[in-house]
């Protein structure tokens, strides 16, 4: 539960509302995740991270996959997913539970349009059974990220 508590931690100190929840079952994929809370997949933000010049997180809507080509584009770039390790190591999170803030170190965020479908969306909180609703709006404006259009 280290991440968890790490997530718990930056919220509280940064003032952002969310609901925090754990389960008993994984939410390490956006079915599973979508399935325990009773959302649709497209409600679920993924979290996806990608190895390039730095290591790259794009948070994009469940229903949607990552366009590698439009991605290394964007970021005028070849990038390339991530291995395990690689997510461990840069975010301080193992797959299934990488929360869209806070990381280990220089990891770009980016946020794909995709998830402005909705208010809020559930996503990661540190740990594979954990996750937390958060409005898009307060998303945007904690990772600071632009948002790109990566998604098919």
């Amino acid at each position: 539960m280290q991440g968890l508590d790490r997530v718990r931690t930056y919220l509280n100190e940064k003032g952002i509302d969310s609901k925090i929840v754990v389960l008993d079952s994984s939410t390490k994929t956006s079915k599973l995740a979508a399935k325990a809370l009773g959302c649709t997949v497209a409600q679920i933000a993924k979290t996806i991270v990608f190895k390039g010049s730095k290591p790259t997180l794009v948070v994009i809507s469940g229903d949607k996959k990552v366009d590698l080509k439009r991605l290394s584009s964007v970021l005028n770039e070849n990038v390339e997913l991530a291995d395990p390790n690689y997510i461990q190591v840069e975010t301080g999170y193992e797959v299934g539970g990488v929360p869209p803030f806070p990381h280990n170190g220089e990891v770009r965020v980016y946020l794909d349009a995709s998830l402005f479908r909705w208010k809020e969306v559930w996503t990661a909180a540190g740990a594979s059974n954990a996750v937390m609703k958060l409005e898009v709006k307060t998303l945007q404006e904690t990772v600071g990220s632009p948002v790109i259009d990566v998604s098919v």
